[in-house]
């Protein structure tokens, strides 16, 4: 099997709206390293990018599937207020972090009453189409510290 490779991207990310979500472009930013095949990143994003060498450019739009998934609405459930003792001021918006059979996950509060606090455990961008706008900076191979620990060192 061949090394993987380590690549270097520049990319903003817009909703189907036009709405910038996130980019590594600016000043201060840094580029996103990432191991191939690490799932490092959405695959959908690293399936458009697998036959790329540096000075490539793309635009790639990626459906839920191949992104954060669709919205799973089990995720979104009421709790007791009394579960988040010890917080002043609860308002949708929030971000928790909630200790899981699986595992921390981090939930965002989306309703408050008097009795409960409506939480959803989605991926902020679950359900939404992403549009990508990347440009490979740099490829490498992978050395085999990073290839067996499945990340960029």
């Amino acid at each position: 099997m061949a090394q993987p490779r380590v690549v270097t991207i520049h990319y903003t990310l817009t909703n189907d709206e036009g709405e910038q979500l996130d980019s590594s472009r600016g000043e201060g930013r840094e580029p996103l390293t990432y191991l191939e095949g690490a799932e490092n990143i959405i695959g959908g994003l690293e399936n458009a990018l697998n036959d790329k060498d540096a000075g490539d450019a793309l635009k790639v739009s990626i459906e839920p599937a191949e992104g954060y998934g669709e919205v799973n609405e089990e995720l979104v459930q009421p709790v007791p207020r009394t579960a988040f003792e010890g917080v002043e001021s609860i308002e949708p918006g929030m971000q928790f972090q909630a200790q899981t059979p699986g595992g921390p996950q981090v939930v965002r509060v989306v309703e408050v009453s008097d009795e409960t606090v409506t939480i959803d455990a989605n991926h902020p961008l679950a359900g939404q189409t992403l549009h990508f706008d990347v440009e490979v900076v740099e490829t490498r191979e992978a050395s085999e510290e990073e290839a067996e620990h499945g990340h960029v060192h």
